[in-house]
């Protein structure tokens, strides 16, 4: 049985039907009842804010470090638009620099009252590794953070959400969840080859399977594809998804046939940076998987693919930041209960609306 750990939120932003061109306002009134997901751009790291309806709030990951504070100051901003002024959670998928950096910047700038992980750092040769872990117990030293270490079968504690952790600290989830057609033999292990472990971080990431009312959201932040492997083959233990958010922004070491084929998202967003992720490979998964596949989702990039070509990058309205100057821009997404979502492009104001199903 999962064990119980608790939740996030505020109010939300973006509504819309179909794509519409016309740009969206600063801060729309809040949907009554959804629960809204902003994903910041932090250049190919990570930092993805979750707020609830019942007001409690979880942030994925913090982004890098340095610039001057560039990425804490993005989260800042999105905090700010969706009227949180504390962040009540904070999760730390795993400790590389890209998505546990932005820790000691964005404690000096807004209060932090939970900070959740797999466990201590384990990659112990890697200098920017070594800084970020350094970094993260030094905020927990001198605020008043609580720190909540976590294991596979757990559940946040987080009132409005059913976030329960699938892996970390180099486990997976050995038993099928319950939904989305969980359980059953994975076709898809068969065409997706094996690979060796990475024995870094990104091997012990910790991965999210999150349920609000019927709508599904996966994110194993920079799950090996060595380390889906035994989530989903022989038994899918995940089952469809509503909301894929890419692992590792889209590098070729993650999102394999076997996952990204068996859980079928309908919609996936892909946190790459303009040279960072997005690579041919992994994009050619995701855009093949089923229900993108047959036009029955969709895939959204935070950067155009620079180092890709115009075949490997999706239309640009669904891009949220192009090729140029370093604006910043985010994507959000308003989910509800019945399973139905929004997606909408801050850069263009770009919408689109995802019945339930």
């Amino acid at each position: 049985m999962p064990r119980l750990v608790r939740t996030a939120a505020t109010l939300f932003t973006t509504l819309a039907l179909g794509l519409a061109a016309c740009p969206a306002p600063a801060a729309a009134p809040a949907a009554a009842g959804a629960l809204r997901i902003y994903f910041a751009d932090v250049e190919g790291g990570q930092a993805t804010l979750f707020v609830t309806p019942q007001g409690e709030n979880l942030l994925v990951d913090t982004g890098w470090p340095g610039a001057g504070g560039r990425d804490a100051d993005r989260i800042v901003a999105l905090c700010k638009q969706a009227g949180v002024t504390r962040l009540d959670n904070v999760l730390i998928t795993h400790f590389h620099t890209d998505h546990v950096g932005g820790v000691p910047q964005l404690a000096a700038r807004i209060p932090i009252g939970r900070l959740i992980d797999h466990g201590d750092n384990t990659e112990t040769s890697d200098p920017a590794t070594l800084a970020g872990w350094q970094g993260y117990q030094q905020t927990l030293a001198s605020t008043h953070a609580q720190r909540l270490t976590v294991h596979v079968g757990d559940m946040l504690p987080i009132r409005g959400l059913h976030a329960e952790v699938v892996s970390g600290d180099g486990h997976v989830l050995q038993h099928p969840l319950a939904g989305g057609g969980a359980g059953s033999q994975n076709p898809y292990c068969a065409s997706s080859p094996m690979r060796p472990l990475e024995d870094t971080e990104n091997d012990k990431s910790l991965g999210l399977m999150i349920t609000f009312g019927k709508l599904r959201i996966l994110d194993l932040g920079d799950l090996t594809w060595a380390q889906e492997r035994p989530l989903m083959c022989p038994v899918d233990n995940l089952g469809k998804v509503d909301i894929y958010i890419v692992s590792h922004h889209g590098m070729d070491r993650s999102s394999s046939p076997a996952l990204v084929d068996a859980i079928a998202p309908r919609v996936a967003i892909m946190d790459n940076g303009g040279h960072k992720g997005g690579s041919q490979p992994a994009w050619t998964v995701v855009s093949a998987s089923p229900r993108i596949a047959n036009n029955a989702g969709d895939l959204w990039q935070l950067h155009t693919a620079e180092d890709s070509d115009a075949a490997h990058n999706v239309p640009e309205q669904r891009i949220a930041n192009l090729p140029g100057a370093d604006a910043g821009h985010s994507l959000s997404l308003t989910a509800y209960r019945n399973g139905s979502f929004v997606v909408a492009n801050q850069r263009n104001g770009a919408s689109k609306r995802y019945p339930a199903q």
